[in-house]
């Protein structure tokens, strides 16, 4: 206000020196820039007129200096439309009288534009606008003007005009405008599917431009509370909570003192609303007390972010309210799931099939009642009720094949024991909507978990998705990993080790995400594994700690999902004992199961890898363990009996011992709790160590064809369960101890050898083999076959066997 009103004085004291058009223009200007301050900052029309009276007397005396110049006729004109003023007849001449003075006027023409829309001569308006445009294409006015003529009569272009001017540049109009737009097509969530839609929201990727654009429009004009509430809106639709959040807040700011308490009200519900969201209960609960909480929404939202505290007793009171209010069926529905869900929170299971139920003969009973139905029958473990919720569900949606409905059948059929069913119901949806990333995130996810032998397809799967959609790819990621892991992608014929590049890239796009690191740290140990097979050094020794760290600062203050992270907790602990074992560090790996063991006795899975990391140390100095050792060793694993891992490892412990008789009976009592909880890998890995033990006391020529005939059970077992290149192996070692000589000791060897599908290192050992049995039969051309097999695949120790059998 003050450099406006210095500047008048400039100007004034300039005319006194010499009186010129150009000069007495500005100071006209001058004045009517210090009206539009003043009437800004609230000053009263009277106020205003003086200075109005001398912009307009300065300004005519600049035309009446020089009437040729456009600038003044234009800035004349513009001053005669203030409302002040309202002498339209005068603007329309000098707007006109401008023109006539510079043909080429874009400026002129957009005011008589502006000068017709604002008396409602519409047509005339939008021909000013198009000769603007015509004369200037990159002006920015005449195209806001198009766009309010477009509002005006309800054209579908508006949005599209408006967007083009915030392309051209930045203006509060055009922002605004925009703005509004795209936020009111947002709210009609009838038109999704309309070419219009597609077209103004998501070709043209509009709701990041709008955001984009708004948010300059608040750094500018900065107490607009609808303009703070759109931009709440779009941040929201952009996952942007907490920025979401903070615009609405400064509208509810703005709109405190305002007449229009419903206003505000709305305000303080979409604040309340998105400070839940980002966790901020404490503050929501206040901020939805502080309106009268008589409307459907405030109680609701109120009711919420009781829920989410904790405060159950009083969620369901406010629910109950909520439900006292409300009017539609299908609002009493969504509120009576709540309810529900809130009893069973509070473990109160029967009362919450009884708000369930209650949905479910409503006239209409919606989906979302209908599967929490469905949800609460798989926690009751009542696949009776599961099924019947799911089947009334079904009868409620348009697409049988969506990805709650697939995920639902598929739970229902794991808790039946149906693993292939659950896998089948997965690539049924697949089929269906091959488009669906979510869909493929759960195949892959479902194969990890329930059939491992189909690994490869599970791993394509999460490909797949992963390729259509970042988000959904994220987690698919994980699930691609564990596929790769579990289908061997950390052999030694995989030189790149796919899996750990894998889990790494899913690490980096989802740090927060505990799984990932322990998928991770599984990843890491294969690999080490490998190394340890190679008779290389471990490149990770001292990984296995940080992991477990980064695993438990992922879990820190996560309170859903409590079973499936304290389950993750464990596992992740199990792998770092044994990580630690495996690479020479027992001592840390005993101090660590004692630290656990002190804060919570009551482990017996933590108490048995004590007693493995004990045991370790015992077994390496080759001594016979004492029978009060191995009775304790019995108790603890019998103390895990649903483990068969732990199984397993008390029949290596005894096998150690040359107690084969006790060590078949542990893999038998593995392979039999693998069976039981459907356990394929177990299953397999029972059996082939199973026939292993049986080969060695085999090869140690024990008399008895006890021996032999358990290697042919367990590994025509293990191939029924899936082709096993190791069992196939193992076949022929049984035989070439049995004839070393013999046409099928040849046979089955030349097939592991010759055939592919088999493991290089399976493949190595059978070249080993079938070289001393042609040796034996003195075969020298079958001999040269092998040997150039061998140069072939740069298999250096069957070159050197060659050299040393051929010496002799």
């Amino acid at each position: 206000e003050e450099l406006l009103s210095l500047g008048g004085r400039c100007y004034g004291r300039a005319l006194k020196l010499m009186s010129t058009s150009n000069t007495w223009c500005d100071l006209g200007i001058n004045y009517y820039r210090q009206v539009q301050h003043l009437a800004e900052t609230g000053s009263s029309m009277s106020d205003l007129t003086e200075l109005l009276e001398k912009s307009l007397h300065c300004l005519k005396k600049a035309v009446r200096l020089d009437s040729t110049n456009h600038l003044h006729w234009n800035a004349l004109g513009v001053a005669a439309c203030y409302r002040g003023v309202g002498n339209y007849a005068l603007a329309q001449h000098c707007f006109i009288k401008s023109i006539q003075a510079e043909q080429i006027n874009a400026a002129a023409w957009t005011n008589l534009g502006v000068l017709y829309l604002a008396t409602e001569n519409i047509e005339q308006a939008h021909e000013a606008f198009k000769m603007a445009q015509s004369l200037d294409p990159s002006y920015l006015l005449c195209w806001i003007g198009q766009a309010l003529i477009a509002e005006r009569v309800g054209s579908y272009d508006t949005m599209d005009l408006f967007r083009h001017t915030t392309e051209l540049s930045m203006h509060t109009e055009g922002a605004i405008g925009y703005a509004y737009w795209v936020c009111t097509t947002l709210q009609d969530k009838s038109n999704r599917e309309t070419e219009l839609y597609q077209y103004n929201i998501l070709e043209m990727n509009a709701i990041p431009a709008a955001q984009g654009v708004l948010c300059k429009y608040v750094e500018r004009i900065q107490n607009s509370a609808s303009a703070f509430t759109m931009l709440g809106y779009l941040n929201e639709h952009l996952q942007l909570k907490k920025e979401a959040a903070e615009a609405y807040q400064r509208a509810t700011t703005l709109l405190h003192s305002a007449e229009d308490q419903n206003t505000y009200n709305v305000a303080v519900r979409n604040w309340g609303r998105l400070l839940c969201s980002i966790g901020d209960y404490d503050r929501a609960i206040q901020a939805f007390k502080s309106t009268p909480l008589v409307e459907l929404e405030d109680i609701i939202g109120f009711a919420l972010a009781l829920f989410m505290k904790g405060l159950y007793k009083e969620s369901g009171s406010a629910y109950e309210r909520a439900l006292a209010v409300c009017k539609s069926e299908q609002d009493k529905a969504h509120i009576l799931t709540a309810m529900a869900i809130v009893e069973y929170k509070q473990g109160k299971m029967d009362a919450a099939k009884s708000f369930l139920f209650k949905c479910s003969i409503l006239k209409e009973p919606t989906a979302e009642s209908l599967q929490a139905l469905c949800a609460l029958g798989l926690a009751m473990r009542d696949a009776t009720l599961s099924k019947a919720a799911l089947n009334e569900l079904l009868k409620h949606i348009k697409r049988r094949n969506d990805y709650h409905s697939c995920l639902l059948t598929s739970a229902i059929y794991a808790l039946q024991g149906r693993s292939v069913a659950v896998q089948r119901q997965a690539a049924k949806a697949v089929h269906s909507n091959p488009a669906d990333p979510a869909l493929w995130s759960l195949l892959s996810r479902i194969v990890a978990q329930y059939t491992q032998r189909s690994a490869k397809g599970g791993a394509v799967a999460g490909n797949v998705a992963h390729i259509l959609d970042l988000n959904h790819g994220k987690k698919a990621l994980l699930y691609t990993a564990v596929n790769q892991l579990a289908m061997g992608s950390s052999t030694a014929e995989d030189k790149s080790n796919t899996a750990l590049k894998t889990i790494q890239k899913a690490a980096f796009l989802s740090p927060d995400d505990p799984a990932v690191w322990a998928g991770l740290m599984a990843a890491c140990h294969a690999d080490d594994k490998l190394a340890l097979l190679n008779n290389t050094q471990p490149k990770r020794v001292d990984l296995y700690l940080a992991l477990r760290s980064a695993v438990a600062a992922s879990l820190k203050d996560k309170e859903i999902l409590q079973n499936y992270n304290q389950s993750l907790e464990k596992w992740s602990f199990s792998q770092v004992v044994t990580g630690l074992i495996d690479t020479g560090k027992t001592s840390e790996a005993e101090s660590l199961c004692t630290q656990s063991l002190k804060s919570n006795p009551d482990q017996p899975a933590v108490i048995l890898l004590l007693r493995q990391v004990q045991c370790t140390s015992l077994l390496e100095s080759q001594k016979p363990l004492p029978d009060a050792v191995l009775e304790e060793l019995q108790k603890t694993v019998m103390s895990n009996s649903t483990s068969v891992p732990a199984w397993q490892w008390l029949a290596q412990v005894y096998q150690s011992q040359g107690m084969m008789g006790a060590a078949e009976m542990c893999y038998r009592k593995s392979l039999q709790v693998a069976s039981q909880q459907g356990n394929w890998s177990g299953k397999l890995s029972s059996l082939l160590k199973l026939a292993l033990l049986a080969l060695e006391v085999c090869m140690a020529n024990v008399s008895g064809d006890h021996w032999s005939s358990l290697v042919q059970e367990a590994t025509s077992e293990a191939l029924k369960v899936c082709f096993s290149p190791l069992a196939v192996f193992l076949q022929a070692l049984l035989q070439f101890n049995r004839k070393m000589g013999a046409r099928e000791t040849r046979r089955l060897l030349e097939r592991i050898v010759y055939q592919t599908g088999y493991p290089s290192s399976i493949v190595s050992a059978a070249r080993w083999y079938l070289l001393r049995h042609l040796y034996a039969k003195d075969d020298p051309e079958l001999i040269d076959v092998l040997v150039r097999n061998a140069e072939t695949h740069g298999d250096k120790r069957i070159l050197e066997l060659n050299r040393k059998l051929s010496a002799q």
